[in-house]
């Protein structure tokens, strides 16, 4: 199967889980509101019971994050990593990929802790590039070195899905030592999988591109049509300036600039929306394939670990409950 084809079949599970992030959104909004309204009536403490609609919100949005979201996840890159490994996927892969999953809640969210010591070994990597940026260039050697850093984390959110996808794959390996391997992975491969850089950075600044500046346009020209919408936007920023006895800058009291911003913003929001259901899955396809061809081909062995127990005391840990 090419990737293109691996990816449309598995776009069921990016869009499930959107759907549920959506409904997440608006029990999270209708909580807030629904405390505003009633504090607000009964006596009068509307921010106490906007605070309490929201923290019920956000509890129920973590609840669903932990036993539903990474479930779906987990089934989406199972199935991703069957489909580039195998070249076949059965047709009805979402109940497939939840079949997977089932009965595994434990194994599943034994990864999601497992990643934690992953991604704390690649932050500190982050972490010495930022200082040595710093000790060398001062605050713009810390800007490169800060910018180098958020690079680092984006690949490692995708390094960790193909870890999760190899622990799906080894389904008969223990979650703890395919874990352990997928990290393996990342280090004896380094070279083999940097190639994935121009992969995920090319891809997502063309998506921010192509559909970010369409719907900047779009919103551009929608929004420039409420100028007195604008005004009084700007009338208000002028008033908190006022309120915090500081200058505005010229540029927030521009209406064409204040459209601009707005613009801008809508357009960066649904970018990140669309790009997260629609381009990221994608990408992730390809970065996998690498992955798994570069761990089947080299299936890490015991001796490897070693290597990275001095690295990581999580990662040594974690290796020791094998």
């Amino acid at each position: 199967m090419t990737n293109f084809q691996v990816y449309k079949k598995t776009l069921c599970f990016s869009l499930a889980k959107f759907l549920i992030d959506i409904i997440v959104l608006i029990i999270v909004l209708g909580l807030a509101s629904a405390g505003y309204f009633i504090f607000d009536k009964t006596n009068d403490h509307a921010l106490i019971g906007l605070s309490i609609g929201l923290a019920l919100g956000i509890v129920i949005a973590i609840l669903v994050h932990i036993f539903i979201s990474n479930k779906i996840k987990a089934a989406q890159i199972g199935m991703m990593a069957v489909g580039v490994v195998d070249g076949q996927l059965p047709d009805n892969v979402y109940s497939e990929g939840l079949n997977l999953v089932k009965g595994r809640f434990a194994k599943i969210t034994l990864f999601f802790m497992v990643t934690g010591a992953i991604k704390g070994m690649f932050r500190q990597v982050g972490r010495a590039t930022t200082k040595l940026g710093k000790a060398v260039g001062g605050n713009v050697g810390e800007g490169v070195g800060s910018a180098i850093d958020s690079a680092i984390q984006i690949v490692i959110g995708y390094l960790c899905d193909c870890c999760l996808g190899w622990v799906m794959y080894r389904k008969d390996t223990g979650t703890a030592k395919a874990a352990c391997e997928g990290a393996v992975i990342f280090f004896k491969h380094g070279k083999t999988l940097i190639r994935n850089i121009g992969r995920i950075f090319g891809m997502g600044i063309l998506s921010f591109v192509l559909v970010g500046g369409a719907f900047f346009g779009l919103f551009f020209l929608i929004l420039r049509n409420f100028p007195n919408m604008f005004e009084e936007l700007a009338k208000e920023i002028v008033e908190i300036g006022i309120r915090n006895n500081s200058e505005v800058p010229a540029y927030l009291t521009d209406i064409t600039n204040l459209t601009l911003i707005v613009s801008g913003i809508i357009a960066i929001i649904l970018w990140t929306m669309i790009h997260k259901v629609l381009i990221r899955p994608f990408i992730l396809v390809g970065v996998l394939r690498n992955f798994m061809t570069a761990g089947l081909s080299d299936t890490p062995k015991e001796e490897d670990f070693a290597t990275l127990d001095g690295k990581s005391r999580k990662f040594a840990k974690l290796h020791s409950s094998i």
